[in-house]
């Protein structure tokens, strides 16, 4: 216990350390609220008889805050400056992130670049960034972890643990992802995207999701030209290891079969902090990105197609916030209504349509095979001899072998196998075997032999 003191002063644990590492690991700078929030959501709800919320902020996130201390002994953890609110904020070093790759069981290559600076400038866009993935996972309490604290913080604990689920967890996003219109992944080319978040969470319907964050400093139009290079890479194509070609997206992520005919979606979060109004913002986008999404209506179907479009999603961090991915927070441009998120970035009315045509052709193809069963049934011949109907197999036998010499094809089974035992017993009484010959009265068989001799003592006497 001394030795791990010593190398660890703060006293913390391996799992707090690997928290600390997993979330850095994915959001490359936070601060120890937000890792605090991610991985221990249950210390939200401690510590609330402290007098004020910065003491009550200081004891639920001293545990994680000492982890990063002790990573920072190790080499692995660097102060990253600090917010506009105050808060220390923390980034890894290269060993950090070789450390984090490890933690989160991902290649070096998929963990993205370390943030330079973010701290020194109030690091406000990866705090937004941050906001919007706990938004998203909406991180749920052990409420046996609360168990024994005042009755408002555990009626507060239950409320959050009942709430409408999130999507994925830490390990299903990405953050700081570059997405080549030309040159690699690891060294993209001029003109080429990079996606502030990417989520896949296939098992919660979110099988690829790109993410932009936006604090509404910047002009729409700005925003507009982030899709023309998101298109490019959509429509970038690469040779796969099977020497198949395809979207070059798909050799690194994996997505229905939908995806081949629409791009994936693009999910812009609005957060109220710079002059811009999120709302104004939104519709000045959807108005600059019409050519990327609007789709071709079809009236007869009463649906939209978006062949070769992108799906432009919009919400703001309150929204977001308040009612999660399940909830009315997404502005789908060019609908009406804000909706959950998955059906923001589904075709709901489509699918609908297409259950609709497969309901028809079901419905039209059991009327065909009832009707095909009705007419068969017409036809199933009768048994001659008794007057009973076919079975299936005897009438599959006849259908197999009409137009052939045959006199028992209009004969049911058993009628067939009675006259078949009526000719047997008929050919057993009309053939009778050959008589043995008669015995004489001495018990030996008669034999010519007798009158052979008879014949030739005769013939002696006429000699004589």
């Amino acid at each position: 216990m001394a030795g791990q003191r010593k190398a660890n002063p703060a006293g913390s644990s391996n799992d707090l350390r690997a928290d600390v590492l997993r979330v850095l690991g994915v959001l490359k700078v936070a601060t120890a609220d937000q890792i605090q929030r991610l991985s221990s959501p249950h210390l939200t709800y401690r510590h609330t008889l402290k007098p004020t919320a910065a003491r009550r902020k200081e004891a639920r996130t001293a545990s994680h805050r000492g982890a990063a201390n002790d990573l920072r002994r190790h080499g692995l953890v660097l102060g990253g400056g600090r917010t506009r609110d105050g808060e220390e904020v923390r980034i890894l070093t290269p060993a950090g992130l070789a450390a984090a790759a490890s933690a989160l069981d991902r290649a070096p290559e998929d963990m993205g670049g370390i943030p330079k600076g973010a701290g020194r400038s109030g690091a406000s866009h990866p705090m937004t960034v941050n906001e919007t993935v706990i938004a998203l996972i909406r991180p749920k309490p052990n409420l046996a972890l609360v168990a024994g604290e005042p009755a408002d913080a555990v009626a507060a604990a239950l409320a959050a643990a009942d709430a409408p689920e999130g999507i994925g967890t830490i390990t299903s996003y990405a953050t700081e992802v570059a997405l080549p219109a030309k040159g690699t992944w690891k060294n993209p080319g001029l003109g080429s995207a990079r996606a502030d978040i990417v989520l896949t969470a296939p098992e919660a319907g979110v099988p690829l999701l790109f993410i932009e964050a936006d604090n509404c400093f910047e002009d729409a139009a700005l925003i507009a030209a982030k899709f023309d290079k998101y298109a490019r890479f959509f429509q970038r194509m690469e040779t796969d290891t099977d020497g198949i070609k395809k979207a070059l997206w798909r050799t690194r992520w994996s997505a229905p079969e939908r995806y081949e005919r629409v791009h994936p979606p693009v999910l812009l979060v609005f957060h109220q902090v710079g002059p811009r109004p999120a709302k104004g913002q939104m519709k000045k986008a959807a108005d600059l990105t019409r050519q990327h999404w609007q789709g071709v209506w079809h009236q007869g179907d009463g649906f939209h197609s978006y062949d070769g479009c992108i799906p432009v999603v919009a919400t703001t961090l309150e929204w977001l916030r308040e009612y999660g991915p399940a909830g009315p927070a997404f502005w789908r441009f060019g609908r009406k209504k804000r909706q959950p998120l998955l059906d923001a970035i589904g075709n709901p009315r489509r699918d609908a349509a297409l259950a609709r045509r497969r309901a028809v052709a079901r419905e039209q193809e059991r009327r065909r095979a009832e009707q095909e069963a009705a007419a068969r049934e017409a036809r199933r011949p009768a048994c001659a001899e008794c007057g009973e109907k076919f079975s299936d197999d005897r009438y599959v036998y006849v259908e197999a072998h009409r137009g052939t010499w045959d006199d028992d094809l209009t004969l049911c089974s058993a009628c067939q196998e009675a006259k078949e035992g009526e000719e047997d017993r008929a050919e057993r009484v009309t053939w009778q075997p050959k008589p043995a010959p008669a015995s004489t009265p001495g018990g030996s068989e008669s034999s010519p032999e007798p009158e052979r001799s008879k014949r030739w003592l005769g013939g002696l006497g006429r000699r004589r």
